[in-house]
């Protein structure tokens, strides 16, 4: 018999409104996507001054992070994996960073915004924050693949390549965003399956 796995929590940032399991936790009427992070920042009350120098999609993958592993924090061995996936890959810092390079008059591309162009950076300024040092990956999908993350993210934990797995879709085009994030573990009160997490990210 398959072992049964459970989303321990998950949290939603879309809409200028935060949930953390289905309650809304924090909402904002800031006109752009900057300063709505950096609300949440603020609301949620860290000190780590390196967010400020992330881009967008890091900031909200690890906006998404602190949401659930906050209760973790006095844990100093935890053996958590990170599956993320989205569908614009990196391409927001990607446009700043040709921007730069189209520039003849200005033209000096930024280090900065260079170390950027790849998404699964999210996934390192987590795993720095958190001390992480576990399995970890970055898919790019055309829509969230409920499936290919649950099955995932089902195989580590098999496998024992972690203990916990937090997953997730965290997409940023522009200023439109869509963040979903998840703690898949062997304990919870939400079966970890295709339709359960359909459902999460659709509702």
């Amino acid at each position: 018999m398959d072992t049964q796995y459970y989303i321990k929590s998950y949290c939603k940032i879309k809409e200028a409104h935060v949930t953390f399991n289905n309650n809304i936790v924090f909402e904002d009427d800031a006109k752009d996507l900057k300063s709505f992070l950096k609300n949440i920042y603020k609301h949620l009350a860290l000190k780590y001054a390196k967010f400020f120098k992330m881009d967008n999609l890091s900031k909200l993958a690890f906006l998404g992070a602190e949401l659930l592993l906050q209760d973790d924090e006095k844990d100093t061995d935890r053996d958590i994996a990170i599956v993320l996936s989205n569908r614009a890959s990196s391409l927001e810092t990607d446009r700043k960073h040709q921007e730069a390079i189209q520039d003849k008059e200005k033209y000096y591309p930024s280090p900065a915004i260079f170390v950027y162009t790849l998404p699964n950076i999210a996934v390192g300024e987590i795993s720095i924050r958190h001390q992480l040092k576990s399995e970890n990956a970055f898919f790019v999908f055309d829509t969230f693949n409920a499936e290919f993350l649950c099955n995932y993210a089902t195989v580590l934990l098999e496998k024992n390549k972690a203990e916990s797995v937090l997953c997730g879709w965290v997409d940023v085009d522009g200023e439109n965003y869509d963040g979903f994030m998840y703690l898949v573990s062997r304990k919870g009160k939400i079966k970890h399956t295709i339709k359960e997490l359909t459902n999460l990210y659709q509702n």
